[in-house]
C-alpha cells in the first residue's frame, strides 16, 4: 500500500544524489509523519523517523543564544507545539511546490545534500591547551546539522519580520535546494567547513 506524505506527495521515486547520506535520509512511509516519540529510547533511533518529521522537530527549537544553552525564544506557537510545527512545515511545502512545480520532498532532499557538512572542528585537550582538529562528520550527523541549519534560517528570515514561518521556511528550502550560498544553511556549511579547513 503506497502512503502519501500529508496524503498529497509521494516518497517512493526521490533521488538521493549524496550516496554518503543516502541511507539516512528516512523519507517515510506514513500518511501524517508522526511517530509519537516511538523510538526515543532506541540508538539511532532517529534513523527511523521521517526526514519531514524531523524538520519538524527542529522546528520547535529555533536556536540559541550566543555562546549560551538558553533557548532564544521559551513560548510561542513553534516553541513545543508538535502539531502546529507539522501544519508549518506542510504549508511551507505546499509554497515550495506551487514556486517549484516539483516534488517539494525532492526540493527538501536536494536542500540537505547541498546544507550537509562534510567536515568540521573537535576540541583536543593537549596537556594544557585545548586545540582544534578537523574531523569527518558522521553521515547521520549531516542529515541532523542540515535539517537544524535550515530550521534557524527559516527562524532567522522570520523573526521580527512580516513574513510567516511558512513563507520563510519554503525560501530557505527553495534557496538551499538551488545551492544559493547566500542562504543561511549552505553559508553555516560553508563556514563550517572552512573553519575545519583552517584547523589543518
Amino acid at each position: 500500500m503506497d502512503f502519501k506524505v500529508f496524503g498529497k506527495w509521494d516518497s517512493t521515486n526521490l533521488v538521493v544524489r549524496d550516496i554518503g547520506i543516502k541511507a539516512y535520509l528516512n523519507t517515510g512511509g506514513n500518511t501524517v509523519p508522526h511517530s509519537y516519540g516511538k523510538y526515543a529510547k532506541v540508538k539511532f533511533g532517529n534513523l527511523h523517523y521521517s526526514m519531514v518529521e524531523r524538520l519538524a522537530n527542529k522546528m520547535m527549537v529555533t536556536g540559541h543564544l550566543k555562546d549560551n544553552r538558553t533557548h532564544k525564544k521559551n513560548s510561542g506557537r513553534d516553541s513545543g507545539k508538535k502539531q502546529m510545527a507539522l501544519k508549518s512545515v506542510r504549508k511551507a511545502l505546499e509554497i515550495v511546490e506551487k514556486k517549484t512545480s516539483e516534488n517539494p520532498l525532492q526540493v527538501l532532499i536536494r536542500a540537505v545534500e547541498y546544507s550537509a557538512p562534510i567536515e568540521e572542528t573537535t576540541r583536543i585537550r593537549q596537556g594544557g591547551i585545548i586545540a582544534h582538529r578537523p574531523v569527518n562528520v558522521a553521515p547521520i550527523r549531516r542529515v541532523d546539522l542540515a535539517l537544524r541549519f535550515l530550521s534557524h534560517g527559516a527562524s532567522a528570515r522570520a523573526f521580527k519580520k512580516k513574513q510567516s514561518v511558512e513563507a520563510s521556511l519554503a525560501a530557505e528550502i527553495i534557496s538551499a535546494g538551488s545551492g544559493d550560498q547566500k542562504c543561511y544553511s549552505v553559508s553555516k556549511r560553508d563556514e563550517l567547513e572552512r573553519v575545519a579547513a583552517s584547523a589543518r
